[in-house]
């Protein structure tokens, strides 16, 4: 192909959402509603678990990192997201984009490694409970919430590398809420084949190997709570891993659909739909599924209170 006429796209528009044009305003006030909402939540949990003694448990320990995660998530996508609403010209550089889905993905693929970290976790607490103090040492949570941020960071290195080298000539119009993978490998003016089928490949890796540990994870706590003769026994060990395993069936059930398949892209309104639950609706509904489900933290969450003297 004769690449000698093309002229080099330097900045992409993000349609968003087309069809709801008319409502845009209201569009915006819900997302910054739940995006402050988001933020508020996140940072409660945070900072409660970080202030308040009695959580600085190993698995309290993997709860305020995935907060603290959230807030970088979310701040990825949905801040861009709230400007394109009130924007005629919702338009995003190249470099910009590209940095947008780095951070995006490298984050999202940390929180799939601590929400697998958090299911071994669970698994040592529930099948090896004599041994779990020793096991799960302070020492070894720091050093495999540092591995999760590593190996995150460094996920979208090689796709964000092939990415750039694509020459892309127009249309520029990304048929997407943000920047990603396939909406934006649909626009290059090139065969994209080996960015599809290496994406396929690391999200493959990336996701389906942490589901998969997580499945077995939970396989094995089943089996050893059945076990467990008293009936309080048992609803006692399945209920601390409750608000973990919603939140984990909620994200990968958007992710696998959206990031594990060869096809460059099904329905638009398909990939849109997903999107939102995976970028806006899980990181929104993690603070509420942490704290309403569990007694710990609520009670924790009254004394900083209290002791701040917001509660009487």
């Amino acid at each position: 192909m004769d690449t000698g006429n093309w002229s080099q796209v330097t900045e992409f528009i993000i349609l968003g959402f087309p069809h709801l044009q008319g409502v845009q305003i209201y569009l915006f006030i819900l997302l910054l509603l739940i995006y402050l909402t988001t933020i508020l939540g996140n940072l409660v949990i945070f900072l409660v678990v970080r202030l308040d003694s009695r959580l600085h448990t190993p698995m309290y320990h993997f709860v305020s990192i995935l907060s603290f995660l959230e807030l970088g998530y979310t701040a990825a996508t949905i801040p861009k997201m709230l400007a394109n609403l009130l924007s005629e010209k919702k338009a995003i550089s190249f470099s910009g984009c590209l940095l947008q889905i780095y951070f995006f993905h490298s984050l999202g693929a940390t929180e799939c490694y601590l929400l697998t970290a958090m299911a071994y976790d669970r698994y040592l607490a529930i099948c090896q409970p004599l041994h779990y103090p020793t096991l799960m040492t302070p020492t070894l949570c720091v050093k495999i919430a540092a591995g999760c941020w590593l190996g995150g960071l460094a996920g979208p290195v090689v796709e964000i590398s092939l990415v750039s080298r694509l020459p892309f000539c127009g249309p520029n119009h990304i048929q997407h809420i943000f920047c990603d993978f396939p909406p934006v490998l649909s626009l290059a003016c090139t065969d994209t084949s080996i960015n599809v089928l290496v994406d396929f490949i690391i999200n493959s890796c990336k996701i389906l190997a942490t589901f998969l540990l997580i499945l077995t994870s939970y396989m094995e706590i089943i089996r050893t709570v059945l076990r467990i003769p008293s009936a309080a026994g048992k609803q006692k060990a399945f209920s601390t891993c409750a608000s973990h395993l919603t939140v984990v069936l909620i994200f990968y059930g958007s992710i696998l659909f959206m990031y594990v398949r060869l096809k460059k892209s099904y329905s638009l309104d398909y990939d849109r739909a997903l999107a939102v639950v995976y970028s806006v609706l899980t990181p929104f509904l993690n603070p509420f599924i942490y704290s309403l489900r569990n007694k710990e933290l609520k009670e924790a969450v009254r004394r900083q209170l209290k002791r701040a003297r917001i509660l009487g």
